[in-house]
């Protein structure tokens, strides 16, 4: 028989910490919205992304977890502010 898919998920998680988990969600969704051709869209996506890096707490970004991609949390803050400061530059050159 097959595991239920939340397990897989939920085991996935217990070995990762929040940030990576954003990480993957971030660049499996990238793709989503790049089928899209929309500009302004990806723009969006990008912002709320960095939105959601920069203001998570930083005990659940705990880098000393077994798959840690990243070694410290202000990697994780970094990577945040980074797509709030490129996006709205991206947006307002974005024609469609």
């Amino acid at each position: 028989m097959f595991p239920i898919p939340l397990q897989v998920i939920d085991g996935f998680l217990l070995k990762v910490n929040f940030g990576d988990a954003l990480i993957v969600g971030f660049v499996l969704g990238l793709f989503a919205v790049a089928t899209q051709r929309s500009r302004k869209l990806l723009t969006l996506y990008l912002m709320a992304f960095g939105a959601l890096f920069l203001l998570t707490p930083a005990s659940m970004n705990d880098p000393d977890k077994e798959l840690a991609l990243l070694n410290s949390v202000m990697q994780y803050k970094t990577i945040g502010l980074v797509l709030l400061v490129i996006s709205p530059v991206l947006y307002t050159t974005a024609q469609k």
